[in-house]
């Protein structure tokens, strides 16, 4: 009894509040048309289709010859993590004014909303560097994505 008067006086003065867990879950299932710009290239299209698992693929919607989509699908993966999103598969992307190369292309997200992401990309390329720490070429970028209904 002496429990529940000293509850209903802390809860009067306000300072015993309920405590309410927010869940709200969201989740990257589904096809998302992501908008995304590697520096010093015009914006590109694709859209990520994420399935059950972290299996996915790329389509890619504007990067094949005189800007059309690529005919075929590409392999991609996703993971989630203490709200960040990360995706990444195989792609050919434009870097710098002249040329496409094949890579890896990663995504790093954050949700905006239950229907929109947003964060920074890195495109590894498949071609050596000697000089790179890292001796592999890279290339940095942004993108946006909004789920399709």
């Amino acid at each position: 009894m002496k429990f529940f008067v000293i509850f209903v006086i802390l809860a009067l003065a306000g300072i015993a509040q309920p405590i309410e867990q927010e869940t709200t879950a969201v989740s990257p299932l589904g096809r998302w048309q992501v908008k995304f710009t590697v520096i010093d290239t015009p914006e590109k299209n694709l859209v990520f289709t994420a399935l059950e698992g972290g299996d996915g693929s790329f389509q890619f919607m504007d990067t094949g010859p005189d800007n059309k989509p690529v005919p075929k699908p590409h392999a991609a993966a996703w993971s989630l993590a203490k709200g960040s999103l990360s995706i990444s598969g195989e792609a050919e992307v434009q870097t710098g004014a002249c040329c496409k190369e094949t890579g890896t292309l990663i995504l790093k997200a954050k949700f905006t909303g239950s229907d929109s992401i947003s964060g920074k990309l890195i495109f590894v390329t498949n071609i050596d560097e000697e000089e790179g720490p890292y001796k592999y070429h890279a290339t940095v970028g942004t993108f946006t994505a909004s789920r399709l209904k």
